[in-house]
Order: structure tokens, then sequence, then C-alpha cells
């Protein structure tokens, strides 16, 4: 195992004038053993980032570390990473145990040690009855399954997921989650795991890079993030529905955004006076969105509080010590 070292890592397309530059100056270190997402939008540079650490992109300035190795400059087979991606990318001919076994037996592992370390992936990950399987045979998420067996048998310093998930179902990627969090905690092995997804950031992470045009926004645990995000940026991301950012709501100074999540807004006999547009119900909970003058409010609220009818009128206290303040400009919290 190893840690991740990113230090002012910079990736530009083209020269000159001309120059597109994507990546803008990331640095963070990832400790060894550590979980680490990251998370944005689409475009924003996160899969660029994770195939600069995996040798796939040349990295235009900076400098990138694994373990005590700077491997800037090292192609990807020296780097002793292993990669999940999207697609699977399992060769269709090949049985699930040859599939698993291929990177091996080009690397000339005996076969006895090739089998041990199958048939103990296999065990951990649940596909030992699939061993003789093609991948045309398998399910969606048993076909991920063996696409990270195959890089648990390589038995790297780093594991790197470029959106493993996000050709499952729902029920399926909830499911995977759970699995790649027990994979984990057996294996400890440093990961970095790309998502746009922040349920799974939330739900995986250990510790997140929450990525904007290039730029990382905010490296921190879940509930940091979340708690105390660094910019309207990732208080509008991080959280479904998003934390509702107002401009000219009482309390807000000249200059000021006020942030305040759907949950910590209470329905009151008085406070802001609101305009109910819409109600959702979701099982257990209502989401009542709302207009606070010309802005958006939206509210989560107990189910058994009663709906409020849309078109009417209803009122809001937000909790103090829950409220955020960000400056308009820059976005930045105060």
């Amino acid at each position: 195992m190893a840690s991740i070292s990113l230090k002012n890592v910079v990736k530009s397309y083209g020269h000159g004038k001309t120059a597109n530059q994507v990546i803008h100056g990331v640095s963070a270190d990832v400790t060894d053993g550590e979980f680490v997402v990251i998370v944005g939008p689409s475009g924003c540079g996160k899969s660029t980032l994770l195939r600069m650490v995996a040798g796939l992109e040349e990295i235009t300035a900076g400098e990138i570390s694994i373990g005590k190795r700077v491997v800037n400059d090292l192609e990807p087979s020296e780097r002793d990473i292993a990669m999940v991606f999207q697609n699977y990318a399992l060769y269709p001919h090949m049985s699930v145990f040859d599939n698993m076994a291929y990177g091996l037996k080009i690397a000339k592992v005996p076969l006895d040690e090739i089998k041990a370390r199958v048939d103990k992936a296999a065990k951990i990950l649940e596909i030992g009855p699939f061993l003789a399987r093609k991948p045309r045979e398998l399910s969606g998420g048993q076909r991920q399954r063996v696409a990270m067996g195959r890089a648990i048998v390589r038995q790297p310093q780093v594991f790197l997921f470029d959106e493993p998930l996000s050709n499952l179902d729902a029920k399926l990627r909830a499911q995977t989650r759970l699995e790649i969090q027990k994979l984990h905690r057996e294996l400890g092995i440093t990961s970095l795991f790309v998502t746009h997804d922040q349920v799974e950031a939330m739900t995986l992470a250990q510790r997140m890079m929450v990525m904007n045009g290039g730029v990382m926004e905010q490296f921190g645990t879940p509930e940091e993030v979340y708690n105390r995000p660094a910019t309207t940026f990732v208080a509008s991301f991080m959280g479904s529905p998003p934390m509702n950012l107002l401009k000219s709501a009482p309390g807000a100074q000249a200059g000021e955004t006020l942030g305040i999540r759907p949950e910590h807004l209470d329905i009151t006999a008085t406070g802001w006076e609101l305009q109910v547009e819409a109600v959702e119900l979701l099982g257990a909970e209502r989401l009542v969105y709302c207009l606070l003058g010309s802005e958006r409010v939206i509210i989560r609220s107990d189910e058994q509080l009663g709906a409020p009818v849309p078109g009417s009128t209803l009122h809001a206290t937000p909790r103090a010590e829950r409220l955020h303040r960000f400056n308009s400009s820059t976005g930045l919290r105060l």
C-alpha cells in the first residue's frame, strides 16, 4: 500500500495562447490506506485527474507521487496501480477465471499462486460459483465484481475507480457500494474513486475532493463538506435537495449570500413568509417548494405535519446555528 501526493498538478491541452487548461493546480495528500472520492459534475476534470494518477494522461505541470516515488514519467505498468472502469472491459471469449487471471499470466506468476489469488478474490466478492462462466452469462453487477476481482488479484499499492457503478441500476448500485466498502475494510488498499453521484461520494468516502471547473473547491470528510461547505458551489452540489442559497433573505447582509439546508428550516407560526409552489411526498417526509420574494426555497418536513396546499402561504424559521454565510462575489465561506 502507499500514499498519493498531488503537488500543484496542472493539465492543459495545446500550447501557448491557444492552450486549454482543464486542471488548475490541484494539491492534495491521500494517506496510506485511505479511501478518497473525487466528485463533481460532468466536465469538472475528475476523470482527467484520475487518469493522470494512472499514467493514462500526461501532466502539464506539477508532481504526482505514489508512495515515495515521483511517477510523472513512469508508464502505467510501472506505477503499481490497478484500475476499474465504468465499462468493465472484460474479454468476452474468456471465462471469469481467465479474465481475472490474465494479467498474472502475462506477468508469469506461478499457476498455483494465480489460482490461490483468484480463489481468494472470488470468495471476497462472492463470485466463486461463476468462475467457469463467460461475461455474457453474468448480470451487470456480477461483471463489475469480476472487474474488481481482476484488480484485486494484482495486489497493487493503489486502486483507481473511474465511475464503476454508472452502468448499474439503482438497486445494484446500492448493493455494489456496500461491497466496495467491505472490500476496502478487508484489503485496506489506498483508493481513489471518481463519481458524479453525491450519494456514492457521501457513503463511500473517508474524505472527498469536490471538483468544479478543474479546481478542487474542498477536500474533507463527508461531514465537513456537508456541514461546513467551503463555497456556494459545494453547498449547492453536495446535498439532495441542495442547500437554499438566498441573497435577499431576512438576515443577509449586503454582499452576502445566506445558506440553509432544507432540513434546517422549520415550519412555524411566524418567520419568513413563503408562497407554496409545489409539494413532493417522499415516504416519511415531504419537500415543500416555496418562493421567498423571487427566490426559491425548499423545506424538508416530516409528513406527519400535513401537506401545505400549493398557492397557500406558510411561515418558516431557519435554525440559527445552522445558517451559513458566503461572500456573494467570490462564493467563499465567510
